[in-house]
């Protein structure tokens, strides 16, 4: 991390902690754009926090480059999956010490996924512990959780198999959570052995966005128009994250 990133969040952190959630989701907003930008050489149009129980959730617009348009346009997508996973490596390892700090919870995973098309793009932070209670829940208490559990391991079932856990979160009122564990079968597992990583996660990346929007009924469910839904695994946990955003 360089010394002003650092020097500013060692500066600030202690008046941050006493601020109201809301207010420190803000700054921590704005972190996270200086730490995507000092990396990737520009950052996002816009980003915004969003926390709940275990879950941080950064909802990012207007995040791609010329490089990254013109890979686009020539078909080559898994070019820039590959490029940006590796960059954000970094990121999130600059980010995971900041937010350990702020909201004193070891971190269990990070995970982030990208919409080209419509340049959004979704990092979800997974803590050991609860971090945040929505202050108002009864906005999000009309959408029942256990319906959307069970059409996600419908699909899961068409692409792969039924995870051995599945869970739901309301994060906002625009924003769901839903988390798999035990969802890898055993090619997969032998795939990430031999060091095909990448390559399995661009494929099941490709498949299973592919079963979700084509098949799923999210609308239906969540009573509202889904702009962006967004997909990653913890390969080494055997873990995945689904984030709706809706309308």
């Amino acid at each position: 991390m360089s010394g002003s990133i650092f020097s500013f969040v060692e500066s600030e952190v202690e008046a941050r902690m006493s601020l109201p959630l809301q207010q420190k989701l803000m700054e921590i907003s704005s972190l996270t754009s200086k730490l995507l930008r000092k990396n990737f050489g520009r950052g996002p149009v816009s980003c915004f926090a969003f926390a709940n129980d275990r879950f941080l959730v950064f909802y990012i617009r207007g995040f791609m480059s010329p490089l990254e348009s013109t890979l686009l346009e020539h078909g080559n997508g898994d070019h820039v999956d590959i490029s940006r996973s590796i960059v954000m490596k970094t990121v999130i390892n600059q980010l995971k010490g900041i937010l350990e700090f702020e909201f004193e919870q070891d971190i269990a995973s990070f995970y982030h996924d990208w919409n080209y098309p419509q340049n959004t793009g979704m990092i979800t932070v997974e803590f050991e512990n609860k971090i945040a209670q929505f202050v108002d829940q009864n906005q999000g208490v009309n959408i029942e959780l256990k319906p959307l559990i069970d059409e996600i391991d419908r699909i899961s079932i068409l692409v792969q198999k039924k995870p051995e856990k599945t869970e739901a979160y309301f994060i906002s009122p625009k924003i769901y959570l839903v988390k798999r564990d035990g969802i890898l079968v055993r090619i997969e597992k032998a795939l990430i052995k031999k060091g095909f990583e990448q390559t399995l996660m661009v494929t099941k990346d490709e498949l299973e966005k592919s079963y979700l929007h084509r098949d799923g009924r999210f609308e239906e469910i969540l009573h509202d128009s889904v702009v962006d839904i967004f997909v990653d695994w913890d390969f080494h946990g055997d873990k995945s994250i689904i984030c709706f955003v809706l309308k």
